[in-house]
């Protein structure tokens, strides 16, 4: 009977013992699973660019400093800066391209930048002679300023090039920066198609307006 009891002691000695250990080794494992769930975090490099938006008034483009991911290759970075343009301004100005448009290829060929840009660009863009001039130059003045380097703008639609954006601001050719885009006289009227002048070097302020009625028989 003795023998039996200290037996009876020595099981139940060796089940508390168990129980503790497995209970201190699941302790452990929780606590390496929390400390394996603290994220350290680590500062993402950016670069500070300038966009180009249209002011509040509508009528012409103001800079903007944006910030995107640092990048290594230049196509990224435009890239980058594309979709800035596409997300809006953050400093209340106003949009100079439609959200819905999609960037399906950016190249780089020595001055020269190509975008070939979603159809939703021309579906969502409200048109007209002014507005379609501000959105090519808010591109190419932004491309410009970052990159000093690229000196054209060839924009194409889904794969296509287009005699215009929407009717009005030809974008068949390359287009140059042109900063008289930021300055208030744009509130001024447009100078009508019998007023246009070629300088035969891409496109011009001139050649890029094309009167709406003429445009609409095309």
């Amino acid at each position: 009977m003795k023998k039996l009891l200290l037996s009876l002691l020595g099981v139940l000695l060796v089940g508390v013992l168990v129980g503790y250990g497995i209970s201190w080794f699941f302790q452990q494992a929780q606590n390496t699973a929390e400390e394996v769930r603290v994220v350290i975090a680590k500062d993402v490099p950016v670069r500070e660019v300038q966009l180009y938006f249209t002011a509040p008034l509508g009528s012409f483009l103001v800079a903007e400093p944006y910030e995107i991911p640092a990048c290594d290759e230049d196509r990224d970075c435009i890239h980058s800066l594309l979709q800035g343009l596409i997300k809006g301004s953050q400093q209340k100005n106003l949009a100079v391209l439609p959200k819905e448009t999609k960037i399906l290829a950016v190249e780089v060929e020595n001055d020269l930048v190509r975008v070939n840009f979603s159809k939703q660009l021309v579906d969502f863009h409200p048109g007209g002679s002014l507005t379609e001039l501000l959105s090519i130059y808010s591109l190419a003045n932004s491309l410009n300023e970052n990159f000093p380097y690229v000196r054209q703008l060839q924009i194409l639609i889904e794969g296509e090039l287009r005699q215009t954006l929407k009717g009005h601001a030809r974008i068949d050719q390359p287009i140059y920066a042109d900063f008289s885009f930021s300055e208030p006289p744009l509130t001024g009227s447009l100078p009508e198609q019998g007023e246009i002048n070629t300088d035969g070097q891409g496109l011009s302020i001139e050649k890029l307006i094309q009167d709406s009625n003429s445009s609409g028989n095309n």
